[in-house]
């Protein structure tokens, strides 16, 4: 925390600043009583001047704390201290889905529709209060490292008393990921937010937005391609998409409201059907493509939760109740998803994995065997059963372990030196 800031904030110690945004800065705090973390959002000295600026942040803090929900982040407190104004929120530990998606490019098929089966439920929740987020993109979207998806910023969020219209010649919230009828300023409800929801999952699924981010002045052009509908179909772009995502997806970006799915609720209702997935579900499923893909590394005491590729479709549904995760003293932690091997097809036995994650290269002795290099990452086939591992570091140490292994089973290993 630099010297210009206080180090405690009404009932919050500040621990470090996170970043700064278009209004305020960013800060990292923990609750002195509860002993929990939190994020305070400090408008900018320089804009509490106005009233109208403080009013849309306080509105902010009554929008988002009205609102109680798994995949919304949920406030804390609003506080004014020593002449400045801040927000008190939810402290989500992992990245924001901008920060993912410049690292993994593009989402699996099934991820994506994950990822927006969470985000259908959060908006679903937001607009039960009649609210409309009115900026839903990947800069508001938080993943957390337990594979948490949550819907952040209320900063232009419509309330129920509003009318839902900007003043003439006025664009609010961030293209290309707004509706038509916001670019023009005209009534928004819902179904600008369903729009936004359609071009994160277009851009989950092709790695771009299906619209590019707009240059100085050329808000019209944008706005001429939206209301065309012209896109480059996902069959190119993502020809591995089932054909019933591809067709959510052009529902969604349909330029006519009217023509949209008419509210989040079936948007909810119909990735729930096609996918199978409670929210324990989708979660589990994103954390661990989300570790394996690097997006989140570990850190000393983390236990990693990975999951093998199903061997058989009854196992795919048994999987997602069995992950369990233990940790073995210092920084070495183990997660895993095993199969109950009575339930495999007669005769198959796969070979279990055994992956490890770390910082440097070592080497691994299986079962009194020669020692074989693995580099961070790497990946070791495994025949089920009890093996002794020797782990050999550049420097001399040697780890020892034993490990169970199930058929199908993957394990990660978190390593560094003892």
């Amino acid at each position: 925390m630099s010297a210009s800031g206080p180090r405690t904030i009404g009932s919050f110690a500040i621990e470090r600043e996170l970043g700064a945004g278009g209004m305020g800065v960013v800060m990292l705090g923990r609750h002195a009583t509860l002993d929990r973390p939190a994020v305070l959002k400090r408008l900018r000295p320089e804009l509490s001047a106005s009233p109208d600026l403080v009013e849309r942040f306080a509105r902010e803090a009554r929008a988002a704390a009205s609102i109680h929900h798994q995949n919304v982040v949920a406030v804390y407190d609003w506080i004014s201290w020593r002449g400045e104004h801040y927000i008190a929120q939810e402290y989500v530990d992992g990245v924001d889905l901008r920060e993912a998606l410049a690292q993994v490019q593009r989402f699996p098929w099934r991820c994506a529709a994950l990822l927006t089966l969470e985000l259908a439920r959060g908006l679903e929740a937001i607009h039960v209060r009649g609210m409309v987020h009115r900026d839903v993109k990947p800069a508001n979207v938080l993943l957390g490292r337990n594979g948490d998806v949550k819907i952040a910023d209320f900063g232009i969020a419509l309330d129920p008393t509003s009318d839902g219209l900007t003043r003439p010649g006025t664009t609010v919230g961030s293209p290309p990921y707004i509706a038509p009828e916001q670019l023009l300023g005209e009534r928004v409800d819902a179904r600008g937010d369903l729009f936004g929801l359609g071009i994160l999952l277009y851009e989950l699924l092709a790695g771009t937005p299906p619209y590019r981010q707009p240059g100085e002045g050329e808000t019209a052009s944008l706005l001429a391609l939206i209301q065309r509908e012209r896109f480059e179909p996902l069959r190119r772009v993502a020809p591995g998409t089932p054909r019933w995502l591809k067709r959510l997806v052009r529902q969604l970006l349909r330029a006519r409201p009217r023509s949209r799915p008419a509210s989040a609720q079936r948007v909810r209702r119909l990735l729930e059907a096609r996918l199978r997935a409670f929210p324990a579900e989708a979660r589990l499923e994103l954390a661990t493509w989300l570790w394996e893909e690097g997006v989140f590394q570990p850190r000393e005491g983390d236990t990693v939760v990975l999951s093998p590729e199903p061997a058989h479709p009854r196992l795919a549904r048994l999987a997602r109740g069995l992950a369990y995760g233990a940790a073995l003293g210092g920084s070495l932690a183990l997660g895993a998803i095993a199969y109950a091997p009575s339930l495999l097809p007669h005769g198959a036995r796969p070979e279990a994995r055994l992956r490890f994650l770390g910082a440097e290269r070592l080497q691994v002795a299986v079962d009194g065997g020669a020692p074989a290099a693995v580099e961070p990452g790497s990946e070791r086939a495994l025949a089920p059963g009890r093996h002794h591992l020797s782990l050999l570091w550049p420097a001399g140490t040697r780890q020892e372990l034993d490990l169970d292994l199930a058929p199908g089973e993957r394990r990660s290993l978190s390593l560094a030196p003892p």
